[in-house]
């Protein structure tokens, strides 16, 4: 498929997604959500690609948010259809089956960072700001931003971006644990592919399998999150990865994951 707002390219297993917008600070309009749903089930389906790697175009922005010249002509039913189009988005980056870093380069603000949210892990620059500003626009996050940000940093921090609309710098939102890890802005790229790299590198199925372990554990009462993790953990057994992984590991040698 040709995009139009959007960048693919390949570096080995590792595909990279760029946001190319930069005239309109990477904003989410209709095209680009749509966009993005094939990209992302493009790479699902792709064997080659282990790890997604998700970025804005431009020194300013990740992705500012949601295009507002775009949702201000909204009507009500339209606007619902709006939110679970950036919703469905976003589940479907989060249960991708393959890890998704954001490469968070500027501002991440709105469906921006509620985008940075839905992937697995966040690296930013140490310039890079996030935040929940619809409130200033008499709005509430529509692609999940209330929820992921209750799950990830906990009831005052969600209600503390979402009501007062301010964005926060990149150390505070660490510390929150919104971001995975925040960089010099100058190594920024380097240190997320040479994350993106390792990742590539390890088991797939077990990739997949922490993922989901995670994703439906978080979502569930200690004991069943705990007999799907015994499930989980049963199904590796079955992979040639991990004879892989424990041959390698007495033989002193490092493995080589073919994802089988």
């Amino acid at each position: 498929m040709t995009f139009r707002n959007l960048l693919v390219e390949d570096a080995g297993a590792v595909r990279r997604i760029t946001l190319n917008r930069p005239d309109k600070l990477n904003a989410l309009n209709q095209d680009t959500l749509a966009e993005l749903h094939h990209a992302f089930a493009a790479a699902a389906d792709d064997a080659s690609v282990r790890v997604v790697v998700l970025t804005g175009a431009g020194p300013k922005a990740f992705v500012a948010g949601a295009d507002i010249a775009e949702m201000n002509g909204l009507t009500p039913a339209q606007a619902r259809d709006f939110s679970r189009h950036g919703q469905r988005l976003m589940s479907r980056i989060e249960q991708l089956g393959k890890p998704v870093v954001a490469m968070v380069n500027g501002f991440a603000l709105g469906g921006g960072l509620e985008l940075a949210m839905a992937c697995h892990l966040r690296i930013a620059a140490d310039t890079a700001k996030v935040g929940q500003p619809e409130i200033n626009l008499g709005l509430v996050p529509g692609f999940g931003g209330t929820q992921r940000l209750l799950r990830l940093a906990g009831r005052s921090a969600a209600l503390e971006l979402c009501l007062l609309g301010q964005p926060i710098d990149a150390a505070r939102a660490a510390a929150l644990g919104i971001l995975t890890r925040v960089v010099p802005a100058a190594e920024l790229e380097a240190e997320t592919l040479k994350l993106a790299n390792q990742l590539a590198n390890a088991a797939p199925q077990a990739l997949r399998g922490i993922l989901d372990a995670v994703l439906v554990g978080g979502e569930a009462a200690l004991d069943a999150g705990l007999e799907f993790e015994t499930q989980v953990f049963a199904v590796t057994f079955s992979t040639e990865d991990m004879k892989e992984g424990t041959s390698a590991f007495l033989a002193r040698r490092s493995p080589t994951f073919s994802g089988r």
